[in-house]
């Protein structure tokens, strides 16, 4: 049985210390074949993206040894070998600006030890372009250049905007020697997690395709199904395999769906479900961007944005949407059109996803060490059908939110932060949970489908006393309907929050006869 690459980002070693390897080599010769010669792509942490870039790397190189057995071993001219500058960002954290010039001068040092060349030019990026010149000259061969984590020292610096800023100049001042380098230039390659404008970042580099959201390249990181269960034939055995792909499949860009690696090799080797990817990185700054921003975190099940919101990331207009996207916590899940736009529809691609971000939701809300007593009691009222002592709960729930939330964001007059709440603790339950579904007379708040059972939900924010508009609202609107043929037993909830309470006021719950027409 081969071994588990978990985090393993050297195609060198992976091929050579029997190691599984999904083979994602025709998608070299595709990028070549293609030509241009300059991409982007933009995937989230821990996808493969190194990887993939060191198979680049390689394959230029010529080490035709290391892709026996593999598609591009009678598909590619290994008679020709290219300098290759490989460029990463991915090791460390960037402080400061300084730090950021540092490491490009200890970059640049390493690749004239390795191609035996000295500099004459002092300023980093003078010393980039002379790094393409002086190996096109010796090599007498174009230069491949390869930057990995091209954003990184921005996205380390993201709670910072002013310093983000000033690397992001600095960066942009570096990558335009790309330009002017072009008749040096056999190939380009950039990948990172976030897309930031041509604009604020590779300007002038007009010929950059991005490939990020191509149907043609959708499969390039990750594991499709296929690719799972092909490789991993011999560990698949004992394995729920209607199961995996809930959890940890699901993340599409306008292609097959695919797994995220990080989670199937962890999964694969513990064989137990747990978050993996999610508990790696933490999305503190995506909450509070998503509060300071009045987000509806329920809305996030059906997010629908336009090219510009979906593509755009800059740190002078950050996007809760977009970095939710870029980041992996979102993927896309359809598409419309809209005269000549295209709407693309977000959504959280798994279970893993979905449920975790929920759970870190409300962790940061407060420190609540009684959390998961407040999900066996809202677990045991759904199951049980008694939805009145969710009130109760919820009450409980919303008081031990501290009021310096309130304080600083206002978020006491915002139907959605309540919402929000009730949403997090249904995800977190890893129920069926269904928000803003449409029907005949409107959109339904939120739907929780519970074995057979279905509980819905109105919510209104009021100035003090309960005004009884959320219980007449659903009937009125007889959202019921859309659920008669779906569920055994049906309940109507209606939840008023007062704005000087910060809480609960009134908690309406109606059950309706499967029978109403």
């Amino acid at each position: 049985m081969k071994k588990l690459p978990v985090g393993i980002q050297s195609f060198e070693k992976i091929r050579t210390d029997n190691f599984y390897y999904v083979d994602k080599t025709p998608f070299v010769k595709k990028l070549v074949d293609e030509g241009g010669g300059y991409f982007f792509l933009s995937r989230p942490r821990r996808f493969g993206k190194s990887l993939f870039l060191d198979t680049l790397r390689q394959a230029f190189l010529g080490k035709r040894e290391l892709f026996q057995g593999l598609f591009l071993e009678n598909n590619w001219d290994w008679s020709k070998k290219y300098p290759v500058v490989y460029i990463s960002f991915g090791s460390g954290v960037i402080r400061s600006l300084d730090e950021l010039v540092e490491t490009f001068f200890s970059i640049l040092r390493r690749h004239a030890d390795e191609y035996q060349i000295s500099y004459q030019e002092k300023l980093p990026n003078k010393r980039f372009e002379e790094l393409i010149l002086r190996l096109n000259e010796k090599h007498n061969q174009k230069v491949v250049v390869l930057i990995d984590e091209y954003d990184k020292p921005i996205l380390d610096n993201i709670h910072r905007p002013e310093l983000a800023a000033e690397i992001r100049e600095e960066l942009k001042n570096f990558y335009s020697v790309l330009k002017d380098a072009d008749p040096y230039l056999k190939f380009c390659f950039l990948i990172g997690v976030t897309k930031f404008s041509k604009v604020s970042i590779f300007s002038g580099l007009n010929n950059l395709k991005d490939i990020t959201i191509h149907p043609a390249y959708a499969t390039i990181c990750g594991y499709t199904q296929e690719e799972f269960e092909n490789t991993f034939a011999d560990r698949l055995e004992g394995i729920d395999l209607s199961e995996v792909p809930r959890w940890y499949n699901g993340y599409s860009w306008l292609g097959e769906p695919v797994y995220n690696p990080f989670d199937i090799l962890l999964f694969l080797d513990s064989r137990e479900f747990r978050p993996y990817w999610f508990e790696t990185g933490t999305p503190t700054f995506l909450i509070k961007l998503l509060l300071a921003r009045k987000l509806n975190v329920a809305k996030l099940e059906k997010l629908e944005v336009g090219d510009e919101l979906l593509e755009s990331f800059d740190v002078d207009r950050i996007y809760p949407e977009t970095v939710l996207f870029q980041t992996g916590y979102l993927t896309i899940k359809g598409t419309r059109r809209r005269g000549s736009l295209t709407k693309y529809i977000l959504g959280f691609p798994n279970l893993e996803v979905r449920t975790s971000f929920n759970n870190f939701l409300l962790n940061t809300f407060s420190d609540l060490p009684t959390k998961e007593e407040h999900y066996d009691r809202i677990y045991e009222a759904l199951e049980e059908g008694r939805p009145e002592e969710l009130e109760e709960v919820f009450k409980v729930i919303f008081a031990g939110i501290p009021h310096d939330w309130f304080r600083k964001t206002g978020l006491e007059e915002y139907e959605g932060f309540y919402a929000s709440v009730f949403y997090a603790y249904f995800c977190g339950l890893g129920l069926d949970v269904r928000v803003e579904e449409a029907t005949n007379q409107g959109r339904l708040d939120m739907a929780v489908l519970f074995e057979g059972r279905c509980y819905l939900f109105e919510f209104k924010v009021v100035e003090d006393e309960p005004e009884g508009k959320a219980l007449l609202q659903l009937k009125e609107k007889r959202y019921y309907e859309k659920y008669q043929e779906k569920c055994e037993k049906i309940w109507l909830i209606g939840v008023e929050f007062s704005k000087r309470e910060r809480n609960i006021v009134s908690f309406k719950v109606e059950e309706v006869s499967i029978s109403l027409s």
